[in-house]
């Protein structure tokens, strides 16, 4: 049972590892360069997404259909504590605040959005997939705003608050925040199909492109000297540990279902590549953060079929 269900989950990860793979060779080959993947993110973030986020949600978003939508942003604030946790366990190996608190991000925040948003549509079936988005839009408004106040405060290591308050909210954070108001308001059913149909359109474009920018953003990684120690450490508990935790804690607590298989894919993923925006933007020297992101991707091609195969395996999904 459990090699079916790993063949399955190896596939749908080697798909989203082959778009990303597209966007890594572009880059290397210059076809792409960092200011043409900071274009694209940019349209990502603040174009296609949010509209992906409105279409899903407008149209297929209750409040009576999903009466406990409430957990989920909680359940980022749990999966963020949990990567934390283990984190700070393993930080004790290490000298220096410095890449103490850098370790520490990469074990709390996780590529939370678009590795997901590949993996659920290219692992479900699609009346499952548009169940799962919903679920993963609702956690990732309180992701976006816990990496964007605890995650720079770990990287930028000041008590004082130098974060900027608008990147809180940022257009996928807002989209979802005004369409649930809009659906509260009952006024999502006076969106016109000739409005819905072409935004719609605009925000399918999120996952392939989504997925360039991963494998782009790899490709700028330099691996000029490799903290070897770091590397293994990190690879252990963000990879390996953090999910397996997660895992156990899901049977110990009878969680199934997709709210179960939401929880097993985020702590199984990879560390985020915001990360090293926030590095970049702050002008912070980049010790660990840039290795960590790039090995603990190279080692999720492996470890995350393998965590979603034994959810399979000992879980019922329908």
């Amino acid at each position: 049972m459990f090699a079916g269900y790993f063949k399955i989950s190896a596939a749908a990860v080697a798909q989203i590892f082959l778009l990303s793979a597209i966007g890594y060779f572009l880059v290397k080959k210059n076809t792409l360069g960092p200011q043409c993947l900071n274009t694209l993110s940019r349209l990502v973030v603040e174009v296609t997404l949010p509209l992906m986020i409105f279409c899903k949600l407008i149209r297929e978003f209750s409040f009576s259909r999903y009466p406990e939508w409430w957990i989920f942003p909680l359940a980022s604030l749990a999966i963020t504590a949990a990567g934390f946790i283990i984190g700070g366990i393993f930080s004790i190996f290490f000298n220096g605040r410095q890449h103490k608190l850098q370790f520490l991000s990469l074990t709390t925040f996780q590529n939370s959005g678009y590795l997901p948003l590949g993996l659920v549509t290219a692992l479900l079936a699609k009346a499952q997939a548009d169940q799962m988005l919903i679920y993963l839009f609702l956690l990732l408004m309180g992701f976006n705003l816990l990496v964007w106040s605890l995650g720079v405060y770990l990287l930028t290591f000041q008590r004082s608050k130098k974060f900027e308050l608008g990147s809180l909210f940022s257009p996928p954070v807002a989209a979802t925040v005004i369409t649930l108001m809009l659906v509260f308001l009952g006024l999502g059913r006076f969106v016109p199909d000739f409005l819905y149909k072409p935004l719609r359109a605009v925000g399918e474009c999120t996952v392939p492109i989504a997925l360039f920018i991963v494998g782009g953003s790899l490709a700028l990684v330099e691996l000029k000297r490799i903290d070897k120690k770091a590397i293994a450490l990190l690879v252990l508990a963000k990879n390996i540990i953090l999910p397996a935790a997660g895992f156990l804690a899901l049977l110990a607590f009878h969680v199934r279902g997709m709210g179960g298989l939401l929880v097993i894919m985020q702590l199984a993923m990879p560390s985020a590549t915001t990360l090293s925006l926030i590095v970049s933007h702050y002008k912070k020297e980049d010790l660990l953060v840039s290795q960590g992101i790039f090995f603990t991707h190279l080692a999720g091609i492996v470890t995350i079929p393998v965590f979603l195969s034994l959810y399979f395996a000992l879980s019922v999904i329908k």
